[in-house]
């Protein structure tokens, strides 16, 4: 479908303007000079003064000129020279010297005296007009109602499907919009249309503004990118404009793709702020683009895509069919989809031998298509900082490490005695976790400062992608994590602070297992609280609103501290009864800073199981 060509806006050049205006008065200073009587000597003016050839003269500072009664024989009429003192020109009469004054030009001084300033002003103007039109001062205050969308076209976007891996369900269904774009009569010839728009979700990195522009390379059309956010300014009204702006220009270059980035930011849930007036000017931008969205016909080729990573704030009006029709989750890659990402950005980095991508996906669940891409990234500054000549795996298992754990802090000195509780607490959580079943594999355990307050380490990764858990797998995490606890009050009859995380996070878990998943003998099966985390969020926590009593409320106490206290005692117990090879453990832990995969299969053959 061929496109409507894009209008040539015609604009007067400033500087032909400039140019043409010293042209004409080099002409006229021309033209005055080719009129103006030439200069004679100051000898013959006198020489004419004492015949009395003159008629009048006209005194200056500097210069005579005058008229003489008749015309000379070589046509003289007008003459001009310049003065010289009587005194000078006495003494020069008197040795019969010829001396003639020189009459300076000044028209060039005369013009640029005119022309600089002008020209100075002019200049001045001219910026000042094309940055307020271009957003350059008070943020393109001659064009704030305009879109400030990026635009690229088909060669520029140079991004197809095939540079998108590991969101395989998403990109099916995608497949109809591109169809569409491409030849829309053919595709809604039983009568069916494309959705008007599609929302793209999931958590920050997993690719959803990489698949929204593999969509326009796709289907080779104009893709305008913009972010939620620049629809907002501090003048009232200037989104909406924006937005109509918006809609105006993809309609002129349909079929086209809009793209809004971080649609949150400009599709809160109106009166979400809890009073009115405080975004008035957000809810009239959303207005407009609620309007937009009813206005288009699906049929031009003109579709709109979004992305969000908080789908739970935005206005439920922006949701409904017949806007966006349709929700795409882009969520995190499952192994096989790690293992595509992993292939193509190791396209770029060259690698050994032993490097399985594979083995890779296996240590990264969890991993986003960002993440990965920041791995290889690590990976290949690791290898290129030892010299190596191609990227190992011990490169990928250290760049692993350093995203997990942190940075390494070989300069940190501790004291003996904290090295030892850190090492015997490190060890604990290496134990438990091998003796109880169901709990992740130990990759590494090591007593090196990482990153801002860690004093040591102990790596756990699961070898698969899970999304459920057992109550017997929670108790088990739950012992693994108070593992360094419980070490520490077998070895030292003592408990120190480095176990707070460990306890915050086990206490999470319980409160969980008890409010939320009913897993609690005393409570029953009751969900107490809704989980308030918002979607894709899993790192942010909203406060709890309690919807129970207070006698519930002892009873939740009480199971919680229950299921606390019963994992640190086996914690405790498993430790016990391994305490020789603990101590054993921990004399070469000491001794080499760090315990590898070899000598935890080791560990792990000579355990006592639980």
């Amino acid at each position: 479908m061929p496109r409507p060509p894009v209008e040539k806006s015609h604009h007067i050049n400033f500087w032909y303007i400039t140019a043409a205006m010293f042209a004409v008065l080099m002409f006229q200073s021309l033209y005055q000079a080719s009129t103006k009587p030439g200069p004679i000597p100051y000898s013959r003016f006198q020489a004419l003064l004492v015949g009395d050839r003159i008629a009048e003269i006209n005194i200056s500072a500097n210069l005579i000129t005058g008229t003489l009664k008749t015309a000379e024989p070589d046509g003289l009429k007008e003459f001009v020279t310049t003065r010289v003192d009587s005194d000078l020109a006495a003494s020069l009469d008197k040795h019969g010297v010829t001396y003639t004054g020189v009459v300076a030009s000044t028209w060039l001084r005369d013009v640029l005296s005119w022309i600089v300033p002008v020209a100075m002003f002019a200049g001045i103007w001219f910026f000042m007009i094309r940055g307020m039109g271009q957003g350059g001062i008070g943020g393109g205050m001659m064009s704030v109602g305009k879109s400030r969308a990026k635009i690229y076209v088909d060669t520029d976007t140079k991004i197809t499907f095939a540079d998108v891996a590991g969101v395989d369900e998403a990109k099916a269904e995608l497949v109809e919009i591109v169809n569409f774009l491409k030849d829309p009569k053919s595709y809604g010839r039983l009568g069916g249309r494309s959705p008007k728009g599609v929302l793209l979700i999931g958590p920050p990195g997993t690719g959803k503004t990489l698949l929204a522009r593999a969509v326009a390379g796709e289907a080779s059309v104009p893709f305008f990118s913009i972010t939620g956010s620049e629809f907002v300014e501090m003048f009232v009204g200037v989104g909406a404009a924006r937005v109509r702006d918006l809609f105006t220009q993809a309609r002129e270059h349909a079929p086209a793709i809009i793209f809004i980035d971080e649609l949150d930011s400009l599709g809160r849930a109106r009166g979400s702020s809890g009073f009115s007036g405080a975004n008035d000017e957000k809810e009239q931008t959303l207005n407009q683009l609620l309007a937009e969205l009813d206005g288009f016909d699906a049929s031009s080729g003109l579709v709109l895509l979004a992305a969000t990573n908080r789908p739970e704030i935005l206005d439920p009006a922006l949701l409904r069919a017949g806007r966006f029709d349709r929700q795409v989750l882009v969520d995190r890659p499952d192994r096989a989809g790690r293992v595509q990402i992993l292939a193509l950005h190791l396209k770029k980095a060259k690698l050994g031998a032993d490097v399985d991508p594979e083995q890779i996906a296996a240590l990264t669940p969890g991993f986003t298509g960002a993440d990965l891409a920041n791995l290889v990234n690590e990976a290949t500054l690791l290898a290129t900082r030892r010299n190596a000549d191609a990227v190992a795996m011990d490169d990928f298992n250290n760049a692993v490490e350093r995203i997990v754990a942190g940075l390494e802090k070989r300069n940190r000195l501790i004291n003996p005695m904290e090295r030892r509780i850190v090492a015997y607490h490190e060890l604990g959580h290496a134990f438990v976790s091998l003796a109880l079943p169901g709990t992740d594999v130990v990759h590494k355990v090591s007593i090196i400062p990482h990153g801002v307050g860690a004093l040591g380490y102990t790596i756990q990764r699961p070898t698969e992608d899970r999304y459920l858990m057992t109550r017997t797998e929670l108790d088990s995490k739950m012992a693994a994590l108070l593992g360094g606890r419980a070490a520490e009050i077998l070895v030292f009859e003592d408990v120190s602070t480095g176990a707070s995380d460990d306890l915050a996070r086990v206490t999470d878990i319980a409160r969980a297992m008890v409010l939320q998943y009913g897993m609690s003998d005393a409570l029953g099966n009751v969900s107490y609280d809704r989980d308030r985390t918002p979607f894709l969020q899993t790192e942010m926590k909203m406060p709890q609103e309690r919807s129970y009593g207070d006698r519930t409320a002892d009873a939740v106490d009480a199971a919680v501290r229950a299921l606390v206290d019963t994992a640190l005692a086996r914690a405790v117990a498993i430790l016990r009864v391994n305490r020789v090879l603990l101590d054993r453990a921990a004399t070469s832990l000491l001794e080499t800073e760090t315990l590898g995969r070899d000598a935890i299969e080791v560990l792990r053959k000579e355990i006592v199981k639980a």
